[in-house]
């Protein structure tokens, strides 16, 4: 009976470690394992909040997604063997270009099964993470607001900044074509629409709007995200026990 008691106590105090880990994990950087499924599958949660923050530190008082602490973690991810599949969740204003370009660049090179949900917004250079998954969701409340790119600081007029601004455009929407079924006519349209943003140019779809034009593959919630990545996990290990 002693022995069972001390077993019991020892498994509640993993439990409790394991949790404040978890709690420590998600304050710090946003990200957990799921690892309590009924269907053992590992799931990586990784979460794109507030502002994606570039090589300049933000304010203290922003939330803000930081590249250097995703980047390491999608390689990691890569690497184990426990890790099955990654479910991204996205709420954020937008932020550094390279960076955000960066991130979506290793979530489409991930050889896991990779889904995306987006809750509040997924702006500006979010819409490229939004669609690096495999498969994306959007809430039906969600918002994505398509833009041109926007460049802070000194600006030099001349015809040289003109071509970098496309080049990096063009970047962007080649991107965001290639992983959706939006076509490049119909996003160039939306990022220069006039009569919907004040005093700006751009488009905001709204959960069923950016899956009409093609940039989101469904409308959904967390249940359906969940359970799309388990069975994307489940028939990815079908097909290699039959290889």
């Amino acid at each position: 009976m002693a022995n069972k008691n001390q077993c019991d106590q020892d498994e509640r105090d993993k439990r409790i470690e394991k949790e404040e880990h978890q709690d420590e994990r998600i304050e710090k950087t946003g990200q957990a394992t799921l690892d309590e499924s009924a269907s053992l599958d590992n799931i990586h949660l990784l979460s794109i909040i507030g502002e994606v923050e570039g090589h300049d530190n933000l304010s203290n008082n922003s939330k803000t997604t930081k590249y250097e602490h995703i980047l390491p973690s999608l390689a990691a991810i890569e690497d184990s063997k426990d890790i099955q599949g990654v479910l991204v969740l996205l709420n954020t204003m937008g932020g550094d270009v390279e960076a955000g370009l960066a991130i979506a660049e290793m979530i489409a090179s991930l050889s896991k099964p990779t889904v995306s949900l987006v809750l509040g917004g997924s702006h500006s250079i979010g819409v490229p993470i939004a669609v690096s998954t495999d498969y994306s969701y959007i809430v039906p409340t969600g918002t994505m607001v398509i833009h041109p790119v926007r460049m802070s600081g000194m600006v030099i007029g001349v015809p040289q900044t003109f071509d970098y601004f496309k080049l990096i455009q063009d970047r962007i929407t080649g991107f965001v074509c290639s992983h959706c079924k939006a076509g490049k006519e119909t996003l160039e349209r939306l990022m220069m629409e006039t009569g919907v943003l004040t005093k700006d140019v751009g488009t905001i779809l709204v959960g069923e709007d950016a899956v009409k034009y093609g940039i989101i593959d469904e409308v959904g919630g967390i249940d359906k995200a969940i359970a799309r990545l388990h069975e994307m996990i489940q028939k990815r290990g079908s097909e290699e026990a039959d290889q």
